[in-house]
């Protein structure tokens, strides 16, 4: 069973308006909602994919009703830790004619510390059962930055790969905490190894400093695939990965969540059982895949299958460093 943690659950609102302008009055030419939020975006596309997925976190009023109503309805199995605030709206309005797309993300909720008890106890539980957790998304108000670094520790010693897709201070905490995976997106890993990219080199430096940092494998997130350093279990040595979707193999139609689904079929594909290159080259695809859907975490397996023919892994090197 795979687990995943979202505290900041969401209902996700996504508009198509072409000719977006500030300040303009615009009608919608096409628009989703769904349940949302990083982990709850993983899940629903883990469950596309076949592979066997519940969803935890916490979800408060109306709105977590209706994210935990809309999961059933999609046969995505849940089991959220209800709090007294409402959990957030999320808008992302994109623009058609130009392919920009602006997102507008509320902070979410505050969250009490019997609350996060609760949750806590939940995950702990649940854990007993599962061999993956992924970690995904912000934290709500008045939850501790260190609540993924704790949780780490704890599944560690329940045997369970822990897999952390999150930014700022709970992401540096986390790492320390030695999680088997993270899958930051460049902002995010720039902030994290604290310095910007300017090239590709820059880009396989900063997933070995990551590891560096704690994570055991690193994964960093591009707009056409991933920078990637992970330890294969019969090597003794890390691996660069250089994972991208051909040029011109698909023109993409919204962005938003195409990392969670990333992120979902390369952990579909390490519960698998797929080697570090196949499950990389399988996220890529689904996140590739997923840029052809108005919403985030959609996919459509049989075109993830055919998409995979344009998926090209390299392993490139680095100079010793001195």
């Amino acid at each position: 069973m795979i687990v995943t943690v979202t505290l900041n659950t969401a209902i996700d609102k996504t508009l198509s308006v072409p000719n977006f302008r500030l300040g303009r009055r615009h009608r919608t030419v096409e628009q989703t909602t769904m349940p949302g939020g990083k982990g709850v975006n993983v899940a629903r596309v883990l469950k596309t994919l076949g592979a066997p997925v519940i969803a935890t976190g916490l979800a408060g009023g109306a709105t977590g009703t209706r994210i935990v109503d809309q999961l059933t309805q999609l046969s995505v199995l849940s089991d959220f830790v209800r709090i007294g605030e409402e959990s957030r709206t999320n808008t992302a309005v994109i623009d058609p004619t130009n392919g920009e797309q602006t997102e507008i993300n509320e902070r979410g909720p505050k969250v009490s510390e019997r609350e996060t008890e609760l949750f806590i106890d939940k995950l702990l539980y649940l854990a007993k059962g599962a061999s993956v957790c992924v970690f995904a998304g912000s934290l709500p108000r008045e939850v501790d930055a260190d609540i993924y670094a704790h949780l780490i520790r704890e599944l560690r010693r329940l045997n369970v790969l822990t897999v952390v897709d999150t930014d700022g201070e709970p992401l540096r905490r986390a790492v320390r905490a030695e999680p088997d995976v993270i899958s930051p997106n460049v902002l995010e890993s720039e902030e994290l190894v604290g310095h910007e990219f300017n090239d590709d080199e820059d880009r396989m430096i900063a997933v070995r400093e990551m590891c560096e940092l704690g994570a055991r494998d690193a994964v960093m997130t591009m707009p056409d695939g991933c920078f990637a350093q992970m330890t294969p279990p019969d090597r003794p040595e890390p691996v660069l990965f250089r994972v991208r979707v051909r040029a011109g193999s698909i023109e993409p139609r919204a962005t938003v969540g195409s990392g969670d689904a990333f992120l979902a079929g390369f952990v579909a594909a390490r519960y698998q059982g797929r080697d570090h290159a196949d499950s990389l080259a399988f996220g890529v695809a689904c996140g590739a895949e997923s840029t052809q859907h108005l919403g985030a975490g959609l996919v459509d397996p049989d075109r993830v299958e055919r998409l995979l023919a344009d998926v090209e892994v390299e392993r490139p090197t680095l100079a010793p460093q001195t």
